[in-house]
């Protein structure tokens, strides 16, 4: 029998005792998910996160390493025992929600590779996850951040930058990741960029004049000398700037501020849509403008607004009890 292999993976520290056959159905599959599917690193992680943990709680369940063949013969009864081992050590059932979407991909994979087929993982009901509501500041609180972000560096052209960045998610509505995956070759900013987002789809988003400007100010001030190729923001050694630099960012405004905990980079992003929407911006644009691959993940936004308008009849209105 060959000896079980481990997944080894220096972004993974969650291992578990695999047979060869199976070890290498995991490889194909992560690099599946790379080059077809796309998927950044920090997903690729999460996701050999969520397959080493079902498989290490498989391990010890089972008694033994775990196969392709073990896989096949698991049962409905197997798969709930997982979920009730995350549920009482206490995890978040978002967590675990991910998890069994993570290792129902896997089982797709193998299905389609024809390594492995079991109907059991796709009966198996996952826990009920509250819908969360996107968290978007106010525009006095957003436009606060954009014109204060500048004073928290001595640098002249690292404050540009940060202001910059700034500027792209909300005046863009641009995830972290993408703004600082930008490369020097998308300056100088037209009416529109291009963005390539998740699973690596492209979208155009207008850019306002403020935003170009804000880019154009941090080019003109930035010590490198970049080519087409290179990043567009870089950190004070010339690397390409990393999204931990602009949490902290955020993060020191929020003292500066007063702003609320949940005031983060992506809530700039939530903003840009909430206040379109609040605008009077059509729902479908408003979706293709984030680059959502459901219109249902846009609709959250009209939550947002809905309690934005309830919180204003209640601090109004005389006849509400509430006040």
């Amino acid at each position: 029998m060959a000896a079980p292999a481990r997944l080894s993976d220096p972004l993974d520290p969650a291992t578990a005792p695999v047979d060869a056959q199976l070890s290498g159905a995991i490889a194909d599959w992560r690099q599946w998910l790379t080059a077809e599917k796309r998927v950044s690193p920090h997903t690729l992680a999460a996701y050999g996160r969520d397959l080493g943990g079902f498989l290490g709680f498989l391990a010890g369940h089972l008694g033994e390493s775990v196969s392709l063949a073990g896989l096949t013969a698991l049962t409905p009864t197997d798969f709930r025992a997982w979920l009730a081992r995350r549920a009482l050590a206490g995890l978040e059932k978002s967590s675990t929600a991910r998890a069994l979407s993570t290792v129902r991909g896997f089982f797709r994979f193998l299905d389609r590779r024809s390594l492995a087929a079991n109907a059991a993982v796709a009966a198996v009901r996952g826990p009920r996850v509250p819908r969360s509501v996107p968290k978007a500041l106010t525009v006095d609180e957003a436009m606060d951040a954009l014109e204060s972000v500048g004073e928290l560096s001595d640098e002249p052209w690292v404050a540009a930058r940060d202001a910059a960045v700034l500027a792209l998610l909300y005046g863009c509505g641009l995830r972290v990741g993408e703004a600082l995956g930008l490369d020097r070759r998308a300056v100088p900013l037209g009416d529109t960029v291009t963005i390539t987002g998740k699973g690596g789809k492209a979208r155009m988003v207008p850019v306002l004049p403020a935003v170009r400007r804000a880019v154009d100010d941090y080019v003109a001030q930035c010590p490198y000398r970049l080519g087409p190729d290179d990043p567009l923001f870089v950190g004070v050694r010339g690397g390409r700037l990393g999204a931990r630099r602009v949490q902290q960012a955020i993060q020191t405004l929020r003292g500066w501020l007063g702003l609320p905990e949940t005031a983060t980079p992506h809530a700039l992003r939530h903003s840009f849509a909430t206040h379109l929407l609040a605008g009077g911006g059509d729902l479908r644009a408003i979706q293709e403008l984030l680059g959502h691959a459901s219109l249902s993940t846009t609709q959250r936004y009209t939550e947002v607004d809905a309690a934005r308008l309830l919180d204003v009849h209640r601090a109004a209105h005389p006849r509400d009890r509430r006040r």
